[in-house]
């Protein structure tokens, strides 16, 4: 687990974002899912340290990081830190929202990444369509509307398993760590609250001419929508490719942790 003592702030135009910054040699940037921190790669961060400058955000709004004030772009607020951090092109490695943020920032500012790895996600420009994940962000919807931060968190922990397993077929661990990031940055924000964010548009148009290698990985039980699109990303970029874990579904970083590593430490052998 990251000590607070690990964190470090990056001063932006609206606040400070935190980050870990470990290891060295090429930078390697690990980007989180919504709700949660970058805890979701605790198991990543050591791992790839070992041959890689890693480097792990907490997203605006998220973990340690400040909220929003104003608007922002996700592709904005990690292209400054980069540009701050002087790394270089970076491969980016994302989880859910984190793979959206990872493919926006290379279609905004492709001098910044070297490779993109999207796992469960595509751009941000994306609409869930499966029945099932419409009807658990329905009950989020829902509970959060009430204030019934339990049944909020019961509903956001059912994307772990997926549709085709329960919460009893998880290691305890994994939810107990999912379930405290999700209340710490939720803990962040108030109901009335101003969601500051700006959407990129246009995106889809804008993916054929990204020129760096990109890998699309997916849980095999993930939602088939969010499989279909990160294989069209892979499909529709000059250089992409993807691959399926088997028997996890959105966080295949976490619920099998050697073989994702594995995965992404392969691809980056690649480059």
């Amino acid at each position: 687990m990251t000590a607070a003592s690990d964190l470090r702030f990056f001063t932006s135009a609206d606040g400070g974002l935190a980050y870990r910054d470990t290891g060295a040699g090429d930078p390697v940037v690990l980007l989180h899912s919504g709700f949660t921190d970058h805890r979701v790669f605790d198991d990543q961060i050591p791992a790839l340290a070992r041959e890689y400058r890693v480097i792990a955000p907490d997203v605006r709004g998220h973990g340690a990081s400040a909220n929003a004030s104003r608007p922002f772009r996700w592709a904005d607020d990690l292209a400054a830190l980069l540009r701050h951090l002087d790394t270089g092109p970076a491969v980016l490695v994302g989880v859910s929202m984190g793979g959206a943020i990872a493919t926006d920032t290379v279609i905004e500012y492709p001098e910044l990444v070297r490779a993109v790895v999207a796992c469960g996600a595509s751009t941000s420009e994306f609409e869930y369509t499966d029945p099932w994940v419409r009807q658990v962000q329905a009950d989020q919807a829902r509970a959060l509307g009430a204030g019934d931060v339990e049944g909020w968190l019961t509903a956001f922990l059912r994307f772990v398993p997926g549709e085709h397993r329960t919460l009893d077929d998880v290691d305890p661990d994994v939810l107990r760590r999912v379930r405290e990031m999700a209340l710490g940055t939720l803990t962040k924000h108030t109901p009335d609250e101003v969601n500051h964010h700006v959407p990129l548009t246009g995106t889809w148009a804008r993916v054929p001419k990204i020129d760096v290698p990109v890998l699309a990985v997916n849980g095999a039980l993930d939602a088939p929508d969010l499989i279909a699109e990160a294989e069209r990303l892979a499909r529709t970029v000059p250089d992409g490719r993807s691959t399926l874990v088997e028997g996890v579904a959105h966080y295949p970083n976490m619920e099998r942790p050697e073989v994702f590593t594995d995965i992404v430490s392969g691809f980056l052998r690649t480059l």
